[in-house]
């Protein structure tokens, strides 16, 4: 007597590679004769093997399905001829695999004979599921009731199931599964006991079949032999034992096309209709009606980051005469051209001849990577030309950002013409020369100025002067290199040279790019020189190796950087003195990045490192440059100064952690300017939101709203250090802690009997426009982490904003408000009930509708930023300009964006977190001290 098993050897479904294979065995019954009334209607059935005394020629067919519909192909037993009993004894294999099996899959078994020529008839079908209710694949022999005269039913549930519930009525199936269990281990075997009743249960299954109306079909399955040991074959689906993440309430459901991604056929013939040149004759005199103009000048007022729909598109193009002019319209009509179809794209550009002249403001949107067309950009460039100076200053930042959209083999053409015979990008060898003799994080000069100047002066020298020369030039250090820039500067001024160099201007001033037209405008201005130089410089220095930099980009602008030197150096007297002014600033750029490393190399507290500063700033020997004492020239941060000395005794440094160093500059007029020179920080951020508040500052003056702000001057000078205005003011949190508030502040200052609170008149109001001005500007742009040690207040009452290191929503602390109003501001303007309170709330609408309007200057220049490294545009630069234009409300008419206006003020004066964040600072910034 063997022992019951309590071991269940197993095998997934989902590693059996091997086809199924099934045995049919016996077929047993009482078999059916058909009927009288159809035998006369198909004489030839007495003929079949059904009539016969003996056993018919059957054939059984095989196939697997699953959700009503069959896997594979049907496979059939092979022929086989009967004398007493239908016994075929042969194993079917079956086209499908064990791993490809689902766990619904079913077996139809359908018996078949022959009728006639060609003509079969089913005797009867019957259905098995392949997997058990547990999911274990059927094992052993089984005996299926065959449903006559029917082909098996492969769907679900089946309408000739092989096995039934029979309620106890029959013993077949109760003692089926006894011998399951028997064989499965959980009943115990004894041999002599086995053998007896195994010959008692045949004896029954013969007489429940011989006394049934249905046939009996035998079927084996077969056994699965691991290691000599039979296993079960369970059910499981590959990786099913991953556990993936899923949302109950997907926000999104998706549904599979197949013609996704595929052209739309209807689509594309209309649109080739509507664009065709025929109709063009009759869009002429088209005239919208009431309702079709009203949605076209809603198309025309959309900001330029909305996409218009095809309906929208298609109105456009038939009314594209009745809009031309609308010089607003043009870049609506612009987006709806299809640039692929060349005649769509010659009725375009024939269009934009005729079309009214957009603004330049509306032009800058032209130049973004949206627009591909050379005609196009080119016709945004024409609308530049007719920028003064001045507002080509305040856009210069994008422009330069906008190059990296233009083409590049046409900037490099540009230089071929300028410098005509040379190649345009330096070898890899010289490259890694030029970075092995300089450590490029010592400053932005290092492929530059190498680069730039060392060509310059070797053409200079004429055709005659050896490569090897060039080499030499790399050599000399920077404080040689500058110097010998002038001397070989004087050798290209001849006559020839410069009438050349004019006559080439002239004919690139027809059609040119937008890198030949910034380095014209810019060789014609110094200032605009000046800081297109720094522009470019640092878009041209070497990323660390942790920053993906692109290679082509970065040579892009070495082309254009070399071109404009090159351009200054063949001009006139006037232009190659700006190059040699670059030059003298770049060299005292240098000469001042070592000077402070070697300060924030010395040991020792904030008061030695002053002293280290004020002691290398005298010494003339120590860099070879006397700081005390040099040529008069241009500083970079404003190049309208002109400084001839750093008053040594002066230089400070600052408590914060990089300790930036301000120094006093001595200008030729003997008077001083003081500036903040920062080594260890990115400035591009800061400069940008400056930058962006100079704009909405000119925007609002023109409007004739003065909001006494104060828009300081920031340039970075590389990646890592740049200068700073320095603005003589307190931080507010200084105010209190010395004065008490803002009022006593304002009445040490500026007293005045007469005047509210005892303070001066002008005083209040310029403290109040300025509350407004920062308030909405700094909504507008985002800018976070505000407390108020970053607000700063002048004696004039004056109050602005430094440190703009997260903006665009950006914020480290936990719930911000708005906008930064805290309640000491609002005491400083006499509290919530005060007049001059409600004066700052009138003030915030009006500075919110007048920039609303300029909406799509600001979203232009946002979006032609989106590639610069600027971090918090980089965190998420496809969102950039959405963040801006959410601020904006363009959604909203003017009364209800006033209401909005009201609401965001109310919300920030009784932001709690905001306050209670800003004492926590208050502690943090006590125990810091």
């Amino acid at each position: 007597m063997e022992e019951l098993s309590d071991k269940f050897y197993y095998v997934y479904s989902s590693s059996l590679s091997h086809r199924i294979q099934i045995k049919i065995g016996t077929l047993e019954g009482r078999r059916q004769k058909p009927e009288y009334n159809k035998l006369i209607e198909d004489l030839l059935l007495k003929y079949s093997g059904l009539y016969q005394d003996g056993c018919a020629d059957l054939m059984v067919l095989c196939q697997i399905f699953d959700q009503n519909s069959p896997l594979a192909l049907p496979i059939s037993t092979s022929y086989k001829s009967f004398t007493t009993r239908w016994n075929w004894n042969e194993w079917v294999t079956l086209p499908v695999q064990f791993n490809d099996l689902p766990r619904s899959a079913q077996l139809a078994i359908t018996i078949y004979d022959c009728v006639g020529p060609n003509k079969l008839t089913p005797v009867g079908g019957t259905t098995i599921s392949l997997f058990s209710k547990h999911g274990v694949f059927r094992e052993g022999i089984l005996d299926l009731r065959v449903w006559p005269n029917v082909e098996a039913d492969g769907n679900f549930p089946s309408e000739t199931p092989g096995q039934i519930r029979d309620h106890g009525k029959h013993q077949m199936q109760r003692l089926a599964k006894l011998a399951k269990k028997h064989r499965n281990g959980h009943i115990s075997k004894v041999d002599w006991l086995d053998r007896l009743t195994f010959r008692e249960l045949e004896i029954i299954n013969e007489k429940e079949k011989r006394s049934s109306n249905y046939l009996y079909l035998m079927i084996e399955f077969p056994t699965i032999l691991v290691d000599n040991k039979p296993h079960h074959v369970v059910y499981f689906e590959q990786d099913g034992d991953e556990v993936y993440q899923f949302r109950a309430q997907a926000d999104i459901v998706t549904v599979p096309d197949q013609e996704i991604l595929k052209e739309n056929l209807v689509e594309s013939k209309h649109h080739k209709l509507a664009r065709s040149l025929r109709s063009g004759y009759s869009d002429k005199d088209a005239k919208p009606n009431a309702t079709v103009r009203d949605m076209l000048n809603i198309i025309v007022s959309y900001p330029p980051t909305k996409q218009l729909s095809n309906e929208e598109q298609d109105q456009v193009w038939k009314f594209r005469f009745y809009l031309s002019n609308q010089k607003k319209a043009l870049t609506k009509f612009l987006k709806c051209v299809n640039w692929t179809q060349n005649g769509e794209v010659r009725q375009a550009l024939q269009m934009l001849e005729v079309w009214a002249p957009m603004d330049i403001e509306d032009a800058l949107e032209l130049l973004s990577p949206n627009f591909q067309h050379p005609t196009v950009r080119k016709y945004a460039i024409s609308r530049l030309q007719q920028a003064p100076d001045e507002d080509l200053m305040l856009y210069l930042l994008q422009l330069v950002q906008a190059l990296k959209y233009e083409n590049f083999d046409d900037i490099k053409e540009g230089y071929r013409r300028v410098f005509p015979g040379k190649e345009v990008m330096v070898t890899s060898d010289e490259k890694e020369a030029q970075l092995e003799k300089r450590d490029s994080k010592e400053s932005n000069s290092t492929i530059t100025n190498e680069t730039v100047i060392s060509r310059s002066v070797s053409v200079n020298q004429g055709e005659q002067v050896a490569s090897s020369n060039v080499n030499s030039i790399i050599d000399i250090e920077s404080s040689q290199r500058a110097g010998g820039l002038l001397d070989n500067l004087n050798i290209n001024t001849d006559s020839a040279n410069t009438d050349t160099l004019q006559s080439e201007m002239k004919e690139e001033e027809e059609i040119q790019d937008l890198a030949s037209f910034l380095i014209h405008r810019a060789c014609k201005n110094s200032t605009l020189a000046n800081y297109f130089y720094w522009y470019l410089l640092i878009e041209c220095e070497d990323q660390e190796a942790t920053i993906k930099q692109d290679v082509m980009v970065r040579d892009m602008y070495l082309t254009v950087l070399k071109t404009f030197s090159q351009t200054l150096v063949r001009g006139n007297v006037e232009w190659q003195r700006r190059r040699d002014i670059l030059a003298r600033q770049q060299k005292f750029i240098d000469k001042l990045v070592k000077l402070v490393k070697c300060v924030s190399r010395e040991s020792g507290n904030r008061k030695k490192k002053i002293e280290k500063l004020q002691q290398l700033l005298s010494d003339p020997d120590v860099f070879k440059w006397n700081f005390k004492n040099f040529e008069p020239l241009p500083l970079p941060l404003d190049p309208e100064i002109q400084i001839k000395g750093i008053i040594s005794e002066r230089a400070n440094l600052f408590k914060s952690a990089l300790m930036p160093s301000k120094l006093h500059f001595m200008t030729v007029d003997n008077t001083e300017y003081v500036a903040i020179f920062k080594h260890g920080d990115d400035l591009r951020q800061d400069q940008l939101i400056l930058q962006m508040i100079t704009l909405m500052d000119k925007l609002l003056r023109k409007e004739n709203l003065d909001l006494k702000l104060t828009p300081y001057s920031v340039l970075a000078t590389s990646s890592k250090h740049g200068f700073l205005q320095f603005i003589d003011s307190i931080t507010v949190a200084e105010v209190l802690a010395t004065e008490g508030s803002i009022h006593n502040f304002f009445r040490k200052h500026h007293p005045h009997e007469c005047g509210p609170y005892g303070i001066a008149p002008e005083i209040m109001d310029t403290y109040v426009r300025s509350c407004a001005g920062y308030c909405v500007i700094t909504y507008l742009l985002g800018v976070g982490d505000r407390h108020l040690d970053n607000l700063l207040l002048t004696t004039s009452g004056k109050l602005f904003h430094i440190d703009f290191g997260y903006i665009l929503g950006r914020d480290p602390k936990p719930l911000p408000p708005p906008m930064k109003l805290s309640k000491e501001m609002v005491e400083g303007m006499g509290g919530v009930n005060s007049e001059h309170y409600q004066e700052f709330r009138k003030q915030c609408y009006t500075a919110f509708l007048h920039l609303r309007r300029h909406a799509n200057l600001m979203l232009n220049l946002f979006s032609l930023m989106v590639d610069a490294s600027v971090p918090d545009i980089a965190l998420e630069p496809d969102k950039a300009v959405k963040k801006v234009q959410d601020k904006l409300r363009l959604d909203l008419g003017d009364e209800e964006a006033v209401r909005y206006m009201q609401n965001l003020i109310d919300l920030s004066v009784t932001a709690v977190m905001a306050a209670l964040v800003e004492q926590l600072h208050k502690f943090a910034q006590y125990w810091r001290k």
